[in-house]
């Protein structure tokens, strides 16, 4: 049964031009268009403003410090503390709840669980390092979105990470993978598959799905996804190397 054709037949909505484009002129296995700033928010230890297509967030890390509570810290690594939340303008329709919804929760728990695999958190016993993600634009994509910005707001705070994170979501509309889903091809009603790897080792660190998939399909989607998670990590490798050079260069003057 092929629940993204039903939905689109049913929406009137043609995803995928007699030509292979999509509704934004991408192919279908292209990313959007990424781009990312280190150190936009002097007050955090780190943070990075993101843009994944129309999709905007900005990513604040404060620690590793004391934990307010010493009973709650544990005595041989960091505690990660995760929260996500949407402005209440990040979409078209206005939010009432932009925080502590389930939605919210779901985020802010795949982002703890994703970061808790990749930070060196051996290194802080008895410390908190608190990741704070805001979606301040929402068109598709934002679980990914929020693990690429809160993967770069740890580096420019420089706390240790074992690997890279990054993050790409794919799908399966129209008998065709699609890598990055904008929000329209994101409510299709066809599957939305969430991948976070470690590109080094090409470690699975998250893989969520939204709706049904074919197993006889699920391969060709994870396989656009990771190659996806492998393409942003070009970009923000990048932009973390571009940003180093005007740091040195700053400090040779």
């Amino acid at each position: 049964f092929n629940w993204s054709g039903t939905a689109a037949s049913m929406a009137g909505i043609e995803y995928l031009s007699p030509e292979g484009l999509r509704v934004d002129g991408r192919r279908p296995p292209e990313l959007r268009r990424l781009q990312c700033q280190l150190g936009v928010f002097q007050q955090a230890d780190g943070s990075a403003f993101l843009e994944q297509g129309n999709t905007k967030v900005l990513a604040t890390v404060y620690g590793p410090h004391d934990m307010s509570r010493k009973s709650q810290a544990l005595h041989d690594r960091a505690i990660i503390n995760c929260q996500f939340s949407m402005a209440t303008f990040s979409t078209s329709e206005r939010k009432k709840r932009p925080k502590g919804d389930r939605r919210s929760t779901e985020i802010s728990l795949a982002l703890k669980q994703t970061f808790e695999v990749v930070v060196m958190r051996e290194l802080f016993p008895h410390s908190k390092i608190d990741i704070y993600v805001q979606v301040l634009q929402a068109d598709g994509g934002n679980r990914c979105a929020c693990i690429n910005a809160a993967a770069m707001a740890l580096i420019d705070a420089g706390i240790p990470m074992k690997d890279f994170v990054c993050a790409c979501s794919a799908s399966y509309i129209e008998d065709t993978p699609m890598l990055d889903l904008n929000y329209l091809e994101e409510t299709s009603g066809g599957p939305d598959l969430t991948v976070a790897t470690l590109p080094k080792s090409g470690k699975i660190v998250l893989l969520q799905m939204d709706s049904r998939l074919h197993a006889d399909n699920l391969e060709k989607v994870l396989d656009v996804a990771v190659k996806g998670c492998s393409r942003v990590h070009t970009v923000l490798d990048r932009v973390v190397k571009e940003n180093l050079k005007k740091s040195a260069e700053s400090f040779a003057f």
